[in-house]
C-alpha cells in the first residue's frame, strides 16, 4: 500500500462500550443532517460513548435523535458552538452552502468538519472557502454504502484533505465505518465516490435485469438470488438489493430514487467535464427516471426492478414466480418513458 493512502480494519467494527471514565472524557460530536445516513452515524457515535449534538431541518428527525439519546440543537450554528468536530450529511448543494455559511457566522476558531455528502466538487470547494475564512477545516469524506449498511457500520470512507486533520478524526470515523482511506488532496474523495457510485448504478440495474429474467423463465426469485449471489455472477448490489427485488417491496429505502437522481446528475456532469464516455452508466439513467415516473421517487433505487418487469410484460403471482402477461395494448407509464 502506498504511503499516500491509509486504510483501517476490513471487518465491520464492533465498538466496545466505553467505561464511565472514557465516556466522560469524550467530547461532543456535532451531526448536521439526521436522515438515513446521518442518523446511522449518530447512533454509532453514541454507542461508542460520544455525546452527539444533532440538527436537521425536519422536526421528526430531531425528535428521533432525541429519543435515541442525542442532544438536539436549535440551529446549525448551535451545533457549531457545541462541538469541535462536526459531521455533515446533506441532500443538496444548497444545503451544504447554507450550512457552511451558518457555521462560519456562528463561531470562529479551529474546528474540523467532515463532509460526507455526494455533491459536485466545486460546491464543496466553495464550502471549504467559507469555513476556512472562519478558521475551520473541511474534509471531503463521502461514504460508500447504503443506509442499511450504514446502520451496521458497513460503510467505507473516502477521505481527502489535510492529512493531519484526517488523522485527528480517525477515532470518530472508526465508530461508524468498516474502513477508511485517505485518498489525496481535497476533492479526491468525491472523485473516488463518483467512480464507486457509477458501478453501484450499473450493478443495481444488472441485478434487477437478472432477477426479472429468472422470474420470466419460471425460476423462483428467492432461490435464484441465493444461488447466483454465491457464484461468479454475484455482486454487492445483488446481495444488498436483491432481497428487496425478490419481495417486490421498495418502500423502506436504503437510498431514495429522488436522492439517486441527484447523484446520477453529479456523475454525468463529472464524466462530461473529463470528456470520458460512460455508455453503460448512461444506459441506466432512463430506467431510474422511469421508476420515478411511476411515482416511486420516495422508494429505494431497487425499484428499477419494477420497471424491467413492466418492460418484460411480467406480473407476479402471489407466490412471486410466474405471472400472467399483460396485454400489449395496456402499457405502463414507465414503458412510454423508455421508448
Amino acid at each position: 500500500m502506498s504511503r499516500r493512502q491509509t486504510k483501517t480494519r476490513s471487518a465491520t467494527p464492533r465498538a466496545r462500550r466505553p467505561n464511565a471514565t472514557e465516556a466522560q472524557s469524550r467530547k461532543p460530536i456535532g451531526v448536521i443532517g439526521l436522515g438515513i445516513m446521518g442518523s446511522a452515524m449518530a447512533a454509532h457515535l453514541m454507542r461508542a460513548g460520544y455525546p452527539v449534538v444533532g440538527y436537521d431541518v425536519i422536526a421528526a428527525r430531531r425528535r428521533d435523535h432525541r429519543r435515541a439519546g442525542g442532544r438536539v440543537a436549535r440551529t446549525t450554528a448551535d451545533v457549531g458552538r457545541s462541538a469541535d468536530v462536526l459531521i455533515c450529511s446533506l441532500p443538496s448543494a444548497a444545503a451544504l452552502l447554507t450550512v457552511a455559511a451558518e457555521l462560519a457566522e456562528g463561531r470562529r476558531g479551529r474546528r474540523i468538519v467532515i463532509e460526507t455528502s455526494t455533491l459536485p466538487i466545486p460546491v464543496k470547494l466553495e464550502a471549504r472557502r467559507r469555513l476556512a475564512a472562519a478558521g475551520a477545516i473541511l474534509l471531503d469524506c463521502p461514504l460508500s454504502g447504503t443506509g442499511a449498511q450504514a446502520r451496521v457500520g458497513d460503510v467505507v470512507v473516502y477521505a481527502s484533505g489535510p492529512r493531519t486533520a484526517y488523522r485527528q478524526v480517525t477515532p470518530v470515523l472508526e465508530t461508524f465505518a468498516r474502513a477508511h482511506h485517505h485518498v489525496g488532496p481535497f476533492g479526491a474523495g468525491s472523485k473516488m465516490k463518483f467512480v464507486a457510485n457509477l458501478l453501484v448504478g450499473i450493478h443495481n440495474v444488472a441485478a434487477a435485469e437478472a432477477l426479472v429474467l429468472a422470474m420470466k423463465a419460471g425460476l423462483d426469485p428467492a432461490r435464484t438470488l441465493e444461488i447466483v449471489a454465491d457464484g461468479a455472477g454475484g455482486s454487492r448490489m445483488l446481495q444488498v438489493r436483491g432481497p428487496l427485488m425478490v419481495k417486490g417491496d421498495y418502500t423502506e429505502p436504503m437510498n431514495r430514487l429522488s436522492l439517486w437522481a441527484k447523484d446520477m446528475s453529479v456523475i454525468t456532469d463529472f464524466a462530461r467535464q473529463l470528456n470520458c464516455p460512460t455508455p453503460l452508466f448512461s444506459a441506466t439513467v432512463p430506467l431510474y427516471a422511469a421508476a420515478a415516473a411511476m411515482g416511486r421517487e420516495a422508494e429505494d433505487t431497487a425499484a428499477v426492478c419494477a420497471v424491467l418487469e413492466s418492460m418484460a410484460n411480467h406480473r407476479r403471482t402471489s407466490r412471486g414466480v410466474v405471472g400472467r402477461p399483460r396485454r400489449a395494448t395496456r402499457t405502463r407509464r414507465s414503458d412510454d418513458t423508455l421508448r
